[in-house]
């Protein structure tokens, strides 16, 4: 990748206030590397200039074809994580920018989004916010939660984190049962773990509806730390009114961020976090460290390493 001037400095734009420990945690890491600057700017702002970045991390910017448009200096659009579902691809090829992901499985970023997975699957059992209510009335012994152990969970889409997931659920005594597009010879080497099988039964994409009337998790339990858009709010919300839904555990949610007065939160059986699944102390420095590192690359016109390009 061309290098920018020795004599210039490389900028770095993270787009938006929210997620502050990337862009904290990154300039951080580039501390003692002046030829580098890290700025964090309004969202509201970004149009008026990107056009003097050669890097644009886009956290929840969508960034269509007029924005991509304005970015005259951009060498590099990319994520501070996975998600690249607001970037316009298409445009930025064209426009001659390459665009680019964190890859999960070697940052922790997968490991973080598992845990938090079980930690919304274990407030629901349990009945986290019925205990709150114990504990403000004085009450003991109260609610009857449930376990995991017994549990089907059904993990739809067998990537990074789904492997991360399966593995951290074996422990706990559960049936899993996962779908994914297509089972390539590397997933499916992935579907076993120190000579455990870590799926007990797969399916494809075609099985969702099958596999969700199996599971007493993503069946009777949602649990959604992927993308808020997959869930249909008001089927979600119906689902809940009518009890058919047993509980709902979201770390995303439809717009973001969420009215803390929206009637979905209104159910005792809502759990819903920040958008904080992947935000740890060790995610996030790793994928800082990976920000930095491509930030320096670029400066000194050498390869970018330890990102995955999609275009």
């Amino acid at each position: 990748m061309e290098a920018t001037s020795q004599d210039h400095i490389t900028r770095v734009l993270f787009c938006g206030h929210d997620f502050p420990a990337s862009h904290n945690y990154t300039r951080e890491y580039l501390q003692n590397y002046p030829s580098v600057q890290v700025d964090d700017v309004p969202l509201d702002d970004v149009p008026n200039v990107i056009e003097n970045y050669h890097i644009c991390v886009v956290k929840n910017k969508k960034m269509d074809s007029h924005l991509i448009s304005l970015a005259k200096q951009m060498k590099l659009i990319m994520q501070f994580g996975v998600g690249l579902e607001g970037v316009d691809i298409d445009s930025a090829t064209k426009n001659g920018i390459k665009v680019a992901r964190i890859p999960g499985d070697v940052t922790g970023n997968a490991a973080s989004c598992a845990e938090m997975a079980i930690y919304l699957m274990l407030g629901l059992l349990r009945k986290q916010n019925d205990m709150q209510i114990s504990i403000e009335q004085r009450k003991l012994g109260e609610p009857t939660g449930e376990t995991l152990l017994g549990k089907t969970v059904f993990i739809l889409g067998f990537g990074n984190i789904g492997i991360d997931l399966a593995k951290r659920l074996r422990p706990f005594g559960v049936k899993i049962i996962a779908t994914k597009r297509s089972w390539t010879s590397h997933s499916l080497q992935c579907s076993t773990y120190g000579g455990d099988v870590l799926v007990d039964k797969k399916g494809s994409h075609e099985d969702i509806y099958k596999f969700a009337s199996e599971a007493d998790i993503v069946g009777a339990l949602l649990v959604n730390i992927a993308r808020g858009g997959l869930l249909d709010y008001e089927a979600v919300y119906h689902n809940l009114q009518s009890k058919h839904l047993g509980g709902l555990g979201i770390d995303v949610a439809w717009t973001e961020p969420l009215n803390p007065d929206d009637p979905i939160l209104k159910f005792n059986n809502v759990i819903i976090t920040p958008h904080v699944a992947g935000v740890t102390e060790y995610s996030y420095r790793t994928m800082a460290k990976v920000v930095g590192e491509v930030a320096m690359q670029l400066h000194e016109g050498m390869s970018l390493t330890g990102i995955e390009f999609v275009n």
